[in-house]
C-alpha cells in the first residue's frame, strides 16, 4: 500500500500537489485493524518527502472512521440484517454445490499420492496453496498437489461462491452499497460545483480516500457494472439474476483473483474538459490501477458524467439503505433464496432431453 501511495502521486501530480489538509485530502477508513493499517501505509507513501519527519520527510496525516456498529459507508454488509441473513440462509447451498467437486478431487488425488484425502484436507490444501502462492510467490509445494485442471476447477469454485454471496448472484449483495455510490456522486458534484465556481485549488476537496474491505469493493463493482457484458448490464439494472460463471474450460469475465484481489482498489477519477462540446466532465474508471470498460457506458472506460450519473448510478440510487437491509418483511430474502437455491439444483441435478431450464446455467 505504500507503493501504491507513491504510484497514486506520480500518476497524478496536478491532484496531489496542493499542501496537505484533512478537508483537501480526507482518509477515511473502517475500524478494523488492516483496513487502518492500510490506509496509514498509503498514506505514508502519498505524502512521502512532503514533511520533516524522519529520513523519508514524512509528515502526519489524518485517518477517521465511523463507528463499526453503524457504518454503512464502508462496512454496510456488517449492519445490513437482510444480507446477513440471506448469507446465512445461502451458505450451506454453496457448501453443497462445491461438495461433489471437492470429492471427485480428493479421489484424484488420493490415486495419485497413495494417501486418504477428505473433502477438508482438499480445502485446507488449497487455501494454503492460495496463501503461498500470494504472499511467497510460491506455487511449488501445497499447489504442486495439484493438477493444472483441478486449479482451474477449485479457482471456479472460488468465483462461485464469491459470485453468489457478494456479487452479482443476487441484487442485494450490491444495492446494499448505496450508500458509497451516493457518496461518490456527491463527492464529484461537490468538485463540479468547485470549479464552475471559480474558486481555487487547494480551497476545496481533491481527493476522497477510502480503505476498507473486499466485501465493500466487490459491491461497488457490481453498482457500476463491473465485469460484464452489455446485456448483463441492462439484466442488472432491472434487478433480474445473472447466470453464474460458466464451468472450465468455457471462458469467463468473473475471477476473483481478478475482481478482488488482495490490496484491490476500484478508483473513480473526474476529468474536466472544457472544449469538449458534448460535455465538460467525464469520469473513468481504473480497476488495480487499469482503465476498465464500462458497459453501461457504451464500453468505454471514460463516461461523461453526465451518462454515468443517469445511466450507471441513478437506478441504484432510487433504493434506500435502510428499507433494504432492515425492513420487516423477509420477502427480498425469501426471493433470492429461491432463486438462487433453483439455480444451484439445476447444477447438481440437470434436466436432459432439451428442457429449456437445463440452460438456466451454463456449465
Amino acid at each position: 500500500m505504500y507503493e501504491l501511495g507513491i504510484r497514486i502521486r506520480e500518476k497524478f501530480p496536478e491532484l496531489f500537489k496542493e499542501e496537505y489538509h484533512p478537508d483537501i485530502y480526507p482518509i477515511k477508513t473502517t475500524q478494523i485493524s488492516r483496513a487502518s493499517a492500510s490506509a496509514v501505509a498509503f498514506g505514508m507513501g502519498l505524502f512521502s518527502g512532503r514533511g520533516n519527519l524522519g529520513l523519508g520527510r514524512h509528515r502526519a496525516f489524518a485517518v477517521t472512521s465511523e463507528s463499526r456498529a453503524s457504518d454503512i459507508m464502508l462496512r454496510f454488509h456488517d449492519c445490513c440484517q437482510n444480507y446477513k441473513a440471506f448469507r446465512k440462509s445461502q451458505e450451506p447451498f454453496v457448501d453443497k454445490l462445491n461438495k461433489p467437486l471437492l470429492n471427485e478431487i480428493a479421489q484424484e488425488l488420493a490415486k495419485r499420492w497413495s494417501l486418504n484425502f477428505t473433502t477438508q484436507d482438499i480445502s485446507s490444501l488449497w487455501f494454503l496453496c492460495k496463501q503461498e502462492a500470494s504472499l511467497l510467490n510460491t506455487t511449488d509445494r501445497a499447489c504442486a498437489l495439484f493438477s493444472p485442471s483441478q486449479v482451474d476447477l477449485l479457482e471456479w469454485a472460488d468465483d462461485l461462491e464469491l459470485f453468489i454471496l457478494k456479487g452479482y448472484g443476487n441484487s442485494l449483495n450490491y444495492r446494499m452499497g448505496v450508500p458509497l455510490l451516493e457518496d461518490v456522486i456527491q463527492s464529484m458534484e461537490k468538485a463540479i460545483n468547485a470549479r464552475e465556481e471559480g474558486l481555487v485549488p487547494g480551497s476545496y476537496e481533491m481527493a476522497r480516500l477510502r480503505f476498507a474491505h473486499a466485501e465493500t469493493l466487490l459491491p461497488f463493482s457490481c453498482l457500476i457494472g463491473l465485469f460484464l457484458d452489455g446485456s448483463e448490464f441492462e439484466l442488472i439494472l432491472r434487478e433480474h439474476p445473472l447466470q453464474l460463471p460458466p464451468k472450465p474450460p468455457q471462458k469467463r469475465i468473473w475471477h476473483g483473483s481478478t475482481v478482488a484481489p488482495f490490496a484491490g482498489n476500484n478508483m473513480l477519477v473526474l476529468y474536466s474538459c472544457p472544449d469538449n462540446n458534448s460535455s465538460k466532465y467525464f469520469v473513468q474508471v481504473l480497476h488495480n490501477e487499469h482503465p476498465i470498460r464500462l458497459p453501461g457506458c457504451e464500453n468505454s472506460d471514460v463516461c461523461p458524467f453526465e451518462v454515468f450519473k443517469e445511466r450507471i448510478a441513478a437506478p441504484h440510487l432510487k433504493h434506500d439503505y435502510t428499507a433494504l437491509c432492515n425492513m420487516e418483511s423477509d420477502q427480498t430474502e425469501q426471493t433470492a433464496s429461491v432463486s438462487i437455491l433453483s439455480r444451484m439444483l439445476s447444477w447438481l441435478f440437470p434436466v436432459r432431453n432439451g428442457d429449456r431450464r437445463a440452460q438456466k446455467v451454463e456449465l
